[in-house]
């Protein structure tokens, strides 16, 4: 069933930009949707918080905060954040958008995996938990729902949404509330609610443990037994469910997941170096070993339940990330600078007490080499194939016998993608929906998706392109703004520019035109302009230089509101308490508001001290101070200023003229 027909979010539009097209998945604090980025014509995930969240202003601000944070990570093996806002009570992140499956995904499809793909799992999580705790951030919620694998292989790490600054403090944000999920809380985050860089390192630990066995570690008949054995008991070591794995894997889980914060790698970085080391130090035999059997992958029992229960293969169905294992291609680990990989030496345990260092075998076993070796050549499994990607490649399986791979036809029309889906012995189903990037009659998507796992004989839902939806701009003229608006909302069209002009023909407040223009088709979130009328013109009297009171009523007979600014102005030519100027000052709408600013006089200026010089540079001094300078006329006058009136230091009006004495007669 398609649980997004309920979602009344589908289909809007956020921040006049992004159309939410469908509901990808639903967690504690926000739903996460695939959207539609109208300005750029981008697919993007929008993660979109709670409701009751969102109305707490605390927890939006650290949402903020969390999201700028993440936004400066730029990493191969991260999920980018672009953009971050709020339309209305909607609070959101925009981000890249994977289109594969999450690593539970894999893990309830296939359960255990050969430890070479474990680690090649693992170290693109790694390097992208390092690039984050080297610019001094904890992702805190480490587990296979936040890790996603691309359709071309790409690993990265999603949802640093519990992400904190090291900094800025990391413990619980309310009293006995401990953020993260429980199958993958550290010791420290249960008993003290607190977290840092090697709070990630544990949860790695516990990843890993999952990957080998195919089941979680310290599992319980309640979440309560789970925490109690998680802070009072060390994790097991993955030999004792598969007897024979490395013991160097079993040294790995037991460094990483120690009891003791201090005991386990400081961070990430440091982490990287171990896992490669101990990559380094196992054979090809042990890398390739094949897990004896696939144990059902179990999920904490939720409230109300009783005992472990069984994880299902896929998350919800309506989601991309749920539409099957992605196609055979490399994955690209970003590799950290050498310069910070410091080699770790791997120990092991041999009967989880004793602990050998590297390079010493057990008992009656040969040394081992520590070289590189070149990577296996893929090879085939009885009931699972697996294609080993070369250069630290992932293995990929797809489910044989009752189940086949989709195919891909995308971009297909519809006769041919029906042939092809024929061919593979599959029957489509087909809708139609508008799209800004493929083309008409052309496939947009699919469910499942290539290479998603699909019941032979089984039906593929296939979503044609019907192009890109277009609305038509209505027509407006005449209509009030409030009007206009919701006729252009109702077309899923927005208010741009609203510019006012007067027009003798249209009433105030009417629009007088629309650009574009009524009829013009337009992409839902387009903004039109609009024109609205100020009405007719009317001459404004002129009422400066008139009294206060005298101005008003000359205004107020006339049809205007007269308004008197707080503020007053100097004016060298109306006396204080008259009217200096006007706004407007030549035409405005019959009845609008004109300001009227009242004259404080002129503005006093100190005359400056101009005796001793000569006549022609003293009037440069005076006239630079905002006066005018006279010498009047006298006999056998000279040329030096002898003194002033009015005389230096003393105020005066500015633009008053200061009398020069020359001496003379």
């Amino acid at each position: 069933m398609d649980t997004t027909l309920r979602d009344p979010l589908v289909g809007q539009l956020l921040d006049h930009r992004y159309r939410v097209e469908s509901r990808l998945a639903v967690g504690g604090m926000a739903t996460v949707y695939k959207a539609l980025d109208t300005r750029l014509d981008r697919v993007m995930a929008l993660k979109v918080m709670h409701p009751a969240l969102a109305a707490d202003g605390e927890f939006v601000a650290r949402f903020i905060r969390e999201a700028k944070a993440v936004a400066r990570l730029s990493h191969a093996n991260v999920v980018a954040v672009y953009d971050q806002g709020r339309d209305g009570d909607h609070v959101f992140l925009a981000m890249e958008f994977i289109d594969g499956c999450t690593l539970r995904d894999i893990i309830g499809t296939r359960g255990a995996l050969t430890p070479r793909v474990a680690l090649d799992i693992l170290e693109p999580v790694v390097a992208a938990l390092g690039a984050a705790h080297r610019a001094g951030l904890v992702h805190r919620d480490v587990k296979p729902e936040n890790v996603l694998i691309a359709a071309d292989g790409r690993v990265k790490v999603a949802d640093f949404g519990l992400v904190r600054a090291v900094t800025g403090g990391t413990n619980h944000t309310t009293a006995g509330t401990v953020l993260g999920t429980v199958a993958y809380l550290a010791p420290e985050q249960i008993e003290y609610g607190t977290a840092d860089q090697r709070t990630d390192v544990f949860a790695c630990g516990l990843l890993l443990y999952e990957l080998l066995t195919g089941v979680r570690a310290q599992e319980g008949a309640t979440p309560s037994q789970a925490m109690y054995k998680r802070v009072n008991e060390p994790v097991p070591v993955p030999s004792l469910r598969l007897p024979g794995l490395a013991p160097e894997l079993d040294a790995l889980i037991g460094r990483t997941t120690a009891l003791a914060p201090d005991a386990r790698p400081a961070d990430a970085i440091a982490l990287l170096a171990l896992v490669q080391a101990t990559r380094r130090a196992l054979t090809e035999a042990q890398l390739d070993r094949e897990p004896p059997a696939a144990p059902v992958p179990v999920r904490e029992g939720a409230a109300g339940e009783e005992g472990p229960q069984p994880i299902p293969g896929t998350t919800d169905p309506t989601t991309q990330l749920a539409a099957g294992l992605p196609p055979v291609n490399p994955t690209r680990v970003q590799a950290l600078p050498s310069d910070i990989i410091m080699p770790v030496p791997v120990q092991w345990h041999d009967d989880n007490t004793a602990v050998h260092p590297v390079g010493t075998p057990p008992p009656g076993e040969p040394p081992r080499h520590r070289g590189w070796r070149p990577p296996h050549p893929k090879r085939a499994a009885a009931i699972l194939v697996a294609v080993l990607v070369l250069g630290g490649g992932l293995t990929w399986y797809t489910v044989a016998g009752r189940y086949t791979a989709a195919p891909a036809v995308l971009g297909l029309t519809r006769s041919e993608a029906a042939a092809k889906l024929d061919k593979a012995g599959l029957h489509p189903a087909f809708v139609q929906r508008f799209s800004e990037s493929v083309q008409p009659g052309r496939v947009v998507s699919t469910d499942p998706g290539a290479g998603g796992n699909v019941q032979r004989g089984g039906t593929v839902d296939v979503v044609l392109s019907k192009g890109p939806e277009r609305f038509a701009v209505p027509d407006v003229k005449g209509a009030g703004l409030a009007q206009a608006t919701q006729a252009l909302k109702a077309r899923h069209l927005i208010v741009g520019r609203v510019e006012r002009a007067f027009s003798s023909s249209v009433p105030a407040g009417q629009v007088l035109s629309s650009n574009p223009a009524a009829g013009s088709s337009l992409a839902a979130g387009t903004a039109v302009d609009l024109a609205v009328s100020k009405g007719s013109p009317v001459q404004v009297p002129d009422v400066t230089g008139e009294d206060l009171s005298s101005a008003e009523q000359d205004l107020t007979d006339a049809g205007f509101k007269p308004v008197v600014s707080p503020t007053q102005v100097n004016s060298p030519d109306v006396a204080a308490g008259q009217v200096a100027k006007q706004s407007p000052s030549d035409v405005a709408p019959q009845g609008s508001k004109v300001t009227l600013y009242v004259s404080a006089g002129a503005k006093q200026v100190t005359v400056p001290d101009v005796t001793g010089m000569k006549v022609d540079e003293a009037k440069k001094v005076l006239k630079k101070a905002g006066f005018k300078a006279s010498t009047g006329f006298h006999l056998f006058g000279g040329n030096t200023v002898k003194s002033t009136s009015p005389a230096a230091g003393q105020q005066a009006p500015e633009g008053s003229t200061v009398n020069l004495d020359t001496g003379g007669l």
